[in-house]
């Protein structure tokens, strides 16, 4: 695939994506299928909930756009309490417990790309949300956090041959489920640590108006 200075965010929802929105300038470009937001250098797309909006938003986000790379960003649960609200993971594995191999019954796997520095973690993608704490431990010697999108972002990335990061930010775990206030609570400290700490990863410069970047990097193929 063609591959362009552009960057390519997804996100589940507004209530995650809109800091991204307004830090980074982004213009509303359209609203069907999904809702985009652009400017010359990043398209933030809001798939929707689950592997299915996921997987296709990024598809759409791949091909109609070609970005250099795709972040996946936003909320996920904790599997346990050592994980506090808001702590921030790069995730290196992914894997699928409703989706178990036929033979073995294992869990289906991924791997993202990832880049140096972070603290990393394991993520269980499954499209039914887990709240109950005796299921999160059962998830635990597994994975250490839970979402409902990413391994479909990371299958759709290797299909279309770009480059996929994940980066999740807890928002609920085995003693609290106050998901939205939470994300409420956490989203733009989360918004900051990516527009602070990852974009310079990036070979772009002034991704917004009051930022710029290196434009030197290596890829973290």
């Amino acid at each position: 695939m063609q591959e362009n200075s552009v960057i390519g965010i997804i996100m589940a929802t507004h209530l995650e994506g809109d800091p991204f929105v307004d830090e980074l300038s982004l213009d509303r470009w359209e609203d069907d299928p999904f809702p985009v937001y652009r400017n010359e250098k990043a398209v933030l797309l809001i798939s929707g909930i689950g592997k299915a909006n996921a997987a296709m938003g990024c598809t759409y986000l791949g091909m109609k756009f070609h970005p250099s790379r795709i972040y996946n960003l936003g909320a996920a649960g904790a599997a346990d309490i050592s994980f506090p609200l808001g702590s921030i993971y790069h995730v290196r594995k992914v894997i699928e417990p409703d989706r178990p191999d036929l033979e073995t019954g294992l869990p289906h796997e991924h791997t993202p790309d990832t880049i140096p520095g972070y603290p990393t973690v394991t993520l269980a993608t499954q499209d039914r949300p887990i709240k109950d704490p005796s299921e999160r431990r059962m998830i635990f010697p597994q994975a250490e956090i839970m979402d409902m999108e990413g391994a479909a972002v990371v299958q759709a990335c290797r299909l279309l041959q770009i480059r996929c990061l994940l980066f999740k930010f807890v928002s609920d775990n085995p003693q609290n489920h106050d998901i939205k206030n939470n994300i409420v609570r956490y989203r733009d400290s989360f918004r900051d640590f990516f527009c602070n700490k990852v974009l310079p990863h990036n070979c772009i410069n002034h991704m917004a108006p009051n930022r710029s970047f290196p434009l030197n990097c290596n890829s973290e193929r």
